[in-house]
């Protein structure tokens, strides 16, 4: 497996009710730090996106922004950044995100934040990449998620060893460490397809 140096955290542009959001957040960008991984996130200083760049840049860390022209106003980038790439399209943003990354985190989020990890989970189902992707469930905030990826298994849309692919952890440098020992499986993501052989 290659070496995991970035990792890319989708999380909100706003706060959220809880506390506990923002304090995953500065826990994250501890870990992050704390092993020498470099931040890549939305390039906002709103909201969790603005929690978790403040945090890695204090502590001395390396934050990369994508964030689009058009969203430069509505989210306003965020100006202490280590490396700010501005895009034409949100396209173009999730793309290089993927790109510039070498595993993908979700912290607590919107429709934007589930849009993003799910596009990454289902590329790697689809061997379009071979890194890691993981939900930091705080406070239980993807059990709802979680439960619906279980019964999409049970019911035979997803394969149980894609399903386990999505890491789940409530506490960031237990997801980390996942993350570190990750090995994708080489297997076909659809369910009737004949097994692959193995890899040599």
């Amino acid at each position: 497996m290659h070496a995991v140096k970035r990792i890319c955290v989708y999380c909100g542009s706003n706060k959220g009710v809880s506390p506990t959001y923002g304090a995953a957040a500065v826990e994250l960008a501890r870990a992050l730090v704390d092993n020498d991984l470099q931040l890549v996130f939305g390039g906002s200083c709103k909201g969790i996106m603005g929690v978790i760049a403040d945090q890695v840049i204090a502590l001395g860390g390396s934050a990369v922004g994508v964030l689009p022209r058009s969203l430069l106003m509505k989210e306003v980038a965020h100006e202490g950044l280590t490396e700010m790439h501005i895009v034409d399209t949100m396209h173009e943003r999730k793309s290089l995100m993927s790109e510039l990354s070498d595993g993908f985190i979700a912290l607590p989020g919107g429709s934007g934040t589930l849009e993003e990890i799910v596009e990454s989970f289902t590329w790697a189902q689809l061997q379009f990449h071979a890194k890691p992707c993981g939900l930091l469930n705080v406070d239980g905030y993807y059990d709802y998620l979680i439960a619906f990826l279980d019964n999409a298994s049970t019911q035979g849309f997803i394969r149980p060893a894609h399903r386990e692919m999505l890491q789940v952890e409530a506490n960031a440098k237990t997801l980390l460490e996942k993350f570190a020992d990750y090995r994708a499986p080489v297997l076909d993501k659809w369910i009737d397809a004949p097994p692959k052989p193995a890899l040599k």
